[in-house]
């Protein structure tokens, strides 16, 4: 049995509104267990013996079904997840700054915008490429209107990529 981390993608900020209670509910449904919710915006911890990808596969057709979207999450077992906190490479704790993780489950997405490093104004913000992850850093009130924060938002990348704070990775793993 593994324990696994499943980032939901744009649930409870873009038009798609799930309790935790009623996602807690879905996916212990589908066989699950010790299904554990993180904050209101898509973090699950859960119980099973199915690799990453059965478990992507199957909780992606559990939330479709279930609430009808077409969901993208992101599986990570806790010691990966743990490692790439622990990699951040800037100061998680900069006044005035967030610090963000991209996943992916598509390389040469990641790779795309960890590209833009070169490019961006790092007055601003600054980016980092880990590994299946990119690091990200943004002045605080930037985060959407940044060049970085822009380039995630593009629709090629919806179905792939999920930011998360490193805070509430943090929470995540408490």
């Amino acid at each position: 049995m593994s324990e696994w981390v499943v980032l939901l993608r744009g649930i409870n900020v873009g038009g798609i509104n799930i309790k935790m209670a009623d996602l807690r509910a879905a996916l212990t449904s589908a066989g699950f267990t010790d299904v554990r919710t993180v904050l209101a915006t898509g973090n699950v911890l859960l119980n099973s013996p199915l690799t990453s990808v059965v478990v992507k596969e199957q909780v992606e057709n559990t939330l479709a079904q279930a609430f009808g979207y077409q969901a993208w999450v992101v599986v990570l077992d806790v010691p990966t997840l743990r490692a790439i906190v622990e990699c951040y490479p800037f100061d998680a704790e900069r006044q005035g700054w967030h610090p963000y993780v991209v996943f992916g489950t598509d390389s040469t997405h990641l790779t795309e915008l960890s590209a833009l490093a070169d490019e961006l104004d790092v007055e601003l913000e600054r980016v980092a490429a880990g590994r299946d992850v990119v690091y990200w850093e943004v002045r605080a009130g930037s985060t959407t209107t940044s060049r970085f924060g822009k380039a995630t938002a593009k629709a090629k990348f919806k179905p792939t990529t999920t930011t998360r704070n490193l805070r509430t990775l943090v929470k995540i793993l408490a």
